[in-house]
């Protein structure tokens, strides 16, 4: 799976058609989260324990040391199928590498659900909606994260 990660002051995701906010919160991480052709549950909770665990705030000291629940912070997890782009040919990327829709929001609601069992308060956007994610990125400190080498 793989997953771009943001820490952010504020974040939230609307829906466009029914112009409704599905998820906000402040301080905290958004990320954008795809699942890849031959990813599994294994797969989809080491991500979110990753991402539970991730120190990308600062300490009393000003260093990168405390994690999102440390922190006090929580996630807003956004479900990123463009995240399996292939740009290797030509001009328009395809995307045959990330996993079918059913497997992809199995694996989408796994991730959340780990995180939330790691304690963290997500928020979440709607799987195959077209959405608007608003975010404040804080540093900026944007961080890419794959569960597998991919050649």
């Amino acid at each position: 799976m793989r997953a771009l990660l943001q820490r952010v002051t504020e974040a939230s995701v609307r829906a466009v058609e029914e112009d409704e906010i599905l998820g906000a919160i402040g301080p905290g991480i958004a990320v954008l989260v795809c699942a890849m052709q031959g990813d599994d549950e294994d797969a989809a909770k080491r991500l979110a324990s990753k991402v539970a665990k991730i120190r990308i705030f600062e300490d009393a000291d000003g260093k990168m040391n405390l994690n999102v629940s440390a922190a006090g912070g929580s996630v807003l997890a956004v479900s990123q199928f463009t995240l399996a782009a292939d740009t290797s040919r030509g001009n328009r990327p395809g995307f045959s590498y990330g996993a079918d829709f059913e497997t992809a929001e199995r694996l989408y609601e796994v991730f959340v659900a780990q995180l939330r069992d790691e304690g963290i308060a997500v928020e979440t956007g709607r799987f195959r909606t077209h959405m608007q994610l608003a975010l404040v990125n804080d540093g900026p400190v944007t961080i890419w994260i794959d569960t597998a080498e991919r050649k």
